[in-house]
């Protein structure tokens, strides 16, 4: 049985599921050919939201909301919610190749530079020789953004993985979702660089921790540490007023 159990934390409902519960609903709704509009949330994302018009509509859009930073899952219990465990966007990504290999379903993989998308195609044919790939696009694509969406329609592809940061990934599937012809569509980030080899994934008692982001700091300091820094600090301040006025 699916679990229905859906949270609402600062503002947001989400789904408040497992990783199993997560692939299998999703194996569901692609079977009944049911169209999902999948996101993953994490601290920057929530906190982003609530400056970003733009952006929380397209969060808010999606069918399937799965909380994936360790920072959400904690705060969220915190003040008295249910949640089992996280669901990192790149586990399921992996898990819904697994699956796509074994059910048939072919996948369009878009985004990242054009080297980083050849080696991660590459090491996906490696895990999953029995994946069909419709196709792959590097995600610098702006200026031609129309021609893309139809590239993907044309291909077949069942499945769409999109690989750019937010809130630029949200908002093109939010966007185009009704002209890309496929079933499901996942914001995937930064997932490519590390599925590539491009990128390092923080150790799984880092991941385990929820000190993954402390792992992207110490890899690239000059570009991360005032994100996480300014994103962490005001999600604490969010939590105390809802937990304090509530």
């Amino acid at each position: 049985m699916i679990n229905k159990n859906i949270i609402s934390f600062l503002g947001l409902s989400m789904h408040a599921w497992t990783m199993e519960e997560t692939v299998e609903t999703i194996r569901v709704r692609l079977k009944d050919n049911c169209f999902t509009q999948h996101v993953v949330v994490n601290v920057a994302k929530l906190v982003g939201m609530r400056k970003d018009s733009i952006l929380a509509n397209s969060v808010t859009s999606c069918d399937i909301i799965n909380i994936d930073g360790m920072g959400v899952v904690w705060g969220a219990r915190f003040l008295g919610n249910d949640v089992p465990e996280r669901v990192s966007g790149i586990d399921l990504f992996y898990k819904l190749l697994k699956m796509s290999s074994q059910e048939g379903y072919p996948v369009f993989l878009l985004g990242a530079k054009e080297e980083v998308i050849n080696k991660t195609v590459d090491n996906v044919i490696k895990l999953y020789p029995d994946l069909n790939i419709a196709g792959f696009h590097h995600g610098f694509f702006w200026d031609n953004e129309e021609e893309v969406v139809e590239e993907i329609c044309r291909s077949g592809a069942k499945l769409l993985f999109v690989a750019i940061s937010s809130p630029n990934k949200e908002n093109f599937i939010n966007q185009w979702k009704d002209q890309l012809g496929v079933s499901f569509v996942m914001g995937v980030g930064g997932t490519f660089d590390v599925v590539s080899g491009f990128v390092k994934r923080a150790p799984l008692w880092m991941q385990q921790l929820g000190l993954e982001w402390l792992y992207r700091v110490l890899q690239e300091p000059n570009r991360m540490w005032k994100r996480y820094l300014v994103s962490n600090t005001q999600f604490f301040i969010l939590l105390l007023k809802e937990k304090l006025f509530k």
